[in-house]
Parts: structure tokens; sequence; C-alpha cells
């Protein structure tokens, strides 16, 4: 299967060379049994079509889909044309951003930052997916889903995310939360951003929370599962 990531948004200058780019983390996460390619959606020209992969990963970025700019639109467009044709999965900014394209509404989240280590509930089971009653991964946004497209399915949520992950059928799942994120770079990244975006107590109990077990893995052998689906169309 051919796996294309598009790149949206970078780590942090300082911390790349420790933690790598975000399609080296997505390789780390679902292993080398794909042949995989990447674009810069955010500084360069994205692919001339959806077939260009089997599949695309839509990656984490500190970008807005609300800020107007063309690449995010040309993003929008892409992911409504690919819709049905490939199989798409979001992560964070990609989870909203195909929620807008899809029909949703993102906003800029007055409850705050959601960082460290949170919980969804499992709200509805996937075939793809196991028996886990909840699953417990990294979170770095304060954008959020505030309505999910019509159609999609929320699998999983919290208090704090109540649309955290949606299904829009066999060809499109998305994951406010970060699998790609092990526990050293989420730390390292909120380490990063202390008192420019959190405060001590905040920062503090975030770094805290991911010392406790995560489902990263779990996760990954959902998205494998997901990826290897029955054929579309």
């Amino acid at each position: 299967m051919k796996l294309g990531v598009l790149e949206t948004g970078a780590p942090p200058e300082a911390l790349a060379p420790r933690f790598g780019d975000y399609p080296q983390m997505f390789r780390r996460l679902l292993g080398e049994g794909f042949d995989w390619v990447s674009y810069d959606v955010q500084h360069g020209p994205g692919p001339d079509r959806p077939e260009d992969a089997d599949a695309w990963i839509v990656t984490g970025s500190s970008a807005g889909v609300y800020d107007g700019d063309a690449w995010i639109g040309r993003l929008m467009d892409f992911l409504r044309a690919a819709r049905g044709r490939t199989r798409l999965i979001g992560i964070c900014f990609g989870h909203q951003a195909m929620a807008e394209a899809f029909g949703g509404k993102v906003v800029k989240s007055p409850k705050g930052w959601g960082v460290g280590l949170h919980t969804y509930r499992v709200m509805a089971r996937e075939p793809w997916m196991d028996a886990a009653p909840t699953l417990s991964v990294p979170a770095s946004h304060q954008d959020q889903v505030v309505e999910p497209p019509p159609g999609a399915r929320v699998v999983a949520a919290s208090d704090f995310t109540p649309f955290g992950m949606l299904d829009y059928g066999p060809d499109a799942v998305s994951l406010q939360l970060h699998p790609e994120f092990e526990p050293a770079y989420a730390e390292a990244l909120i380490e990063n951003r202390r008192a420019s975006r959190f405060d001590d107590a905040q920062a503090d109990a975030a770094v805290a929370s991911l010392q406790r077990p995560n489902d990263n893995a779990r996760v990954a052998e959902w998205l494998k599962r997901f990826l290897a689906g029955p054929t579309l169309g």
C-alpha cells in the first residue's frame, strides 16, 4: 500500500533533530510495511490527484483551519476530492480539517489548551477496533470540532473534547489526539511551550500525566486495520 502524508506543520526547530519530523513520527508509529510518500502542503505543492496514494494521513499543525491561508483552502479542496476515492486519516489539525471540509465547524475553544495524556471513552465500535472501553493518548490542541459533519459518527470522546474521534464510513476516520507523539516528545513539546502557552501548574500536570501508560500502540493497530479494509468503490 502506498501511504501518503500531507504534512501541514512541523515540530519546533529545537526538537526536530532529536525527534524528527511528522512523517518520520508516523513511520515509527505505523511501521515500514508501507510505500511512504510525503508532501509539505503548507509550503509547497501537494499531490496532483487523490489516487497518487492509496491512503492519506493529514498531520497536525500550529495553523487553524479558519485562518484563511491559500494552502488550507487547497487542502480542503483535496480532501473533498479524495473522499470515497482513497482512505483518509486525520490527526489533530487533520481531524479538524476533515471536519471543516466535510461540513462541520471548528473553533478556537474557550476551554483553552488540552495537553498531556487525555483519555477518551469509546462511544461506538468500528470493525477495525478492539474491545477496549477507553483510549489514552497524548493531546496538544486548543482548537476543537464543535459541530461534526453530517453523517459523521462519534467514535470516542471526553467531556473536554466531545467530538474527539470521528468515523465517516469505510473511507475516512479522524482523531484529535496524537498517537504519533511518543511520551518523550510530548513532554519536550510541553517544556518548549511552557510559559508561552501554559502556566507552570498546567504544564506540570500535563508532564506528570505522560508517565501513565498510553494507548499509542493500540491506536496504531486500529489505524493499520482501517487501512487494510475492503477495497473502496
